[in-house]
């Protein structure tokens, strides 16, 4: 199969379809009229319509044929007219009709030139445009001075006149149609790279997804699925030695069972659901909040506005996720009586404040061995070009901070 080259440009074969086919039709119309001597040039671009309607309306054509389907129809278009109206002089001259009785001076080439001349400027590069421009524009005056001397001036004129029409003209599509390749390709390499982007974003997102849940199944599951090996094992040697105690033991590893279960729901249920886009972000958070305290025996303290505005959606999403890593955490490991969760607006951004009296921790320490989700809440705030802020110690709580910027219009 050939290679398009160059690339057939929008449109440009609509409007010559387009194009012929209207005048094939009108010259097909104006051949019954009467008229006293025949009009051979009307004739022959009746039967140029017709043929190049034919040949642009064959489908599949520009695939197999490539770069050699344009040429032919472009010869056709431009050089027909030409021949026709040369021919036009001969035949007139032969039954002794005045040629200047029909116009066959070259006006009309005006009209029939034009759209080729539009396709190589669309088309082609500049030393095309100016063959066509040239061999358009001399030959009629080369044939006129072979068949009839008398009209060469007026031919001449015509060829000045094309010249200088088809230079402006000429040049003009030919720069407009480099500007929209330009334009066209730019575009294309912009959908690209945003293509690619978006790809990148979603496998990265998908990485960081998996990262958090390999920690929400290490801080749930595994941990309580350790418990019970440990129990077991304890069973075993109390099995024989002192069944009392093992009966405890097994009482025990029930209920651990029963936690571990009780969290590996709890989890894939907030997998599953969508809070923010069901109940909005504020009362999402509250209801979080809410059952974080009740699951941790906290006493809770509350300080959510009825609307939080500005954020973006991916933004809204980024803020409940932080605040539900936050509150994991805190009943899992901060072994704390009190609980705080706070939104409020600071100039151009949202803050997040989640805050405990636990036993605290060192934060730097904890970042290096990827505990309490801090990593992860640290790559969301990146995600939406926030920042994240944790002030803690042993004994003294933990306060987190998580800031997300407004939209620019918000």
């Amino acid at each position: 199969m050939h290679r398009s080259s160059p690339a057939l440009e929008p449109g440009v074969l609509s409007i010559s379809r387009w194009f012929y086919g209207l005048m094939f039709i009108l010259l097909t119309l104006g051949l019954f009229s009467p008229a006293p001597v025949p009009d051979y040039f009307s004739l022959v671009i009746w039967a140029l319509c017709g043929l190049l309607s034919a040949y642009l309306l064959v489908g599949g054509l520009t695939r197999r044929m490539g770069r050699l389907y344009l040429p032919p129809a472009l010869l056709a278009a431009a050089l027909t007219p030409i021949l026709a109206d040369s021919a036009s002089v001969a035949l007139y001259q032969a039954q002794n009709i005045s040629s200047h009785d029909y116009a066959l001076d070259g006006s009309r080439l005006y009209f029939w030139l034009i759209l080729p001349l539009i396709v190589v400027s669309t088309q082609y590069k500049l030393r095309a445009l100016i063959a066509f421009m040239l061999v358009t524009s001399l030959l009629p005056p080369l044939l006129t001075a072979l068949l009839d001397v008398s009209l060469l001036p007026g031919q001449l004129t015509h060829a000045a006149v094309r010249i200088t029409l088809y230079s402006v003209v000429g040049y003009l599509v030919l720069m407009t149609a480099r500007a929209q390749r330009r334009q066209r390709h730019a575009l294309a390499e912009s959908n690209a790279r945003l293509s690619e982007y978006a790809s990148t974003l979603e496998q990265l997102t998908i990485a960081r997804e998996r990262n958090r849940l390999a920690r929400e199944l290490h801080d749930t599951l595994a941990h309580s699925l350790s418990a019970v090996n440990v129990q077991l094992k304890a069973l075993e040697v109390l099995w024989e030695q002192d069944p009392a105690k093992a009966r405890a033991a097994l009482h025990e590893t029930q209920e651990l069972t029963r936690e571990g279960l009780q969290e590996a729901r709890r989890a894939l249920v907030a997998l599953r659901s969508a809070p923010v886009e069901e109940l909005g972000l504020a009362l999402a958070l509250e209801r979080l909040a809410r059952k974080a305290a009740e699951r941790g025996g906290l006493a809770l303290t509350l300080n959510v506005p009825e609307r939080i505005h500005g954020l973006t959606p991916q933004a809204e999403q980024q803020v409940y996720r932080a605040a539900e890593e936050a509150l994991n955490n805190v009943v899992r490991h901060a072994n704390a009586r009190a609980l705080a969760l706070s939104v409020a607006r600071a100039g151009h951004i949202v803050r997040l404040t989640v805050r405990d009296d636990g036993v605290g921790f060192d934060p730097a320490s904890a970042a290096r061995d990827g505990h309490f989700g801090l990593t992860g809440m640290r790559e969301r705030a990146t995600l939406v070009h926030g920042a994240l802020s944790v002030d803690s110690s042993a004994g003294a709580g933990t306060t987190i901070t998580f800031e997300v910027p407004l939209k620019e219009d918000a």
